[in-house]
C-alpha cells in the first residue's frame, strides 16, 4: 500500500473507480478492485464511500465537471455546438460509456445514481444559465430563457438515442440538438 493521505488518496480512489468501471462495467465493479487499483486498504474507501453507488457517481460527477466547462467566445451557437459535442464525447468515451450502460440497467433507480443525475444536471444548469445569461446581454437569446428547460431541450435528443434507440451519436445529431434548443429559445418557447 502506499502511504497517502486526504485528496491524494482520494483523488487516487476516484481515477481507479472510473478505470475499473471503464474495464469492466457496472456489474463487474468491486470496491476492492478499487482499492487495489489505488493502492489502498479497502478500508480506506469504505470509510469515504459506503457503497459502490456512491464511489461511483462521486467519480463520474467530478469528472464530469472538468470535462464540460461551456467556452464563452461570444457566439453562443458555436459554444453550444461545442459544448454538446463535448457532452456526446464524453458519453460513448470511456468514463461515460459504462454509465450509460449503468442508466440502462436497474441501477439507475438506486437512490445514489438518483442523486448523482440530478446533481449532475442542476451543475449542467447552473453552468449553462451563466453562458445564457451573457447571451441574453448581447442579444443573441431573449430574456426569460429558462436554463434547465432550455437543457432539457439541448440533450434529450442525444439521451434518446443513447438509452432508447441505442444509437450512436454522430455530429449531426449534436448540431441539430443545438438547432433546435435555440430556434425554440428564440421563439420564447423555453421561458
Amino acid at each position: 500500500m502506499i502511504a497517502r493521505r486526504g485528496e491524494a488518496v482520494r483523488q487516487a480512489v476516484l481515477m481507479a473507480a472510473l478505470a475499473e468501471l471503464a474495464e469492466g462495467g457496472y456489474a463487474a465493479f468491486a470496491i476492492e478492485n478499487v482499492a487495489a487499483r489505488a493502492g489502498v486498504h479497502k478500508t480506506t474507501v469504505y470509510r469515504r464511500w459506503p457503497d459502490r453507488e456512491s464511489l461511483l457517481t462521486d467519480a463520474v460527477l467530478e469528472r464530469a465537471a472538468f470535462d464540460f466547462e461551456l467556452p464563452d467566445t461570444g457566439d453562443i451557437d458555436a459554444d453550444l455546438r461545442v459544448w454538446v459535442q463535448r457532452l456526446a464525447d464524453w458519453l460513448t468515451g470511456p468514463s461515460g460509456a459504462p454509465l450509460v450502460a449503468m442508466l440502462r440497467s436497474d441501477a439507475a433507480r438506486l437512490p445514489a445514481v438518483v442523486e448523482a443525475k440530478t446533481r449532475f444536471f442542476a451543475h449542467r444548469a447552473m453552468v449553462l444559465s451563466q453562458r445564457l445569461e451573457s447571451a441574453v446581454d448581447r442579444d443573441q437569446l431573449p430574456t426569460g430563457t429558462d436554463p434547465l428547460t432550455f437543457l432539457a431541450t439541448l440533450v434529450a435528443p442525444l439521451y434518446l438515442n443513447l438509452l432508447v434507440l441505442d444509437r450512436d451519436l454522430t455530429p449531426d445529431h449534436c448540431d441539430r440538438s443545438v438547432h433546435v434548443a435555440l430556434t425554440a429559445a428564440r421563439a420564447n418557447l423555453l421561458g
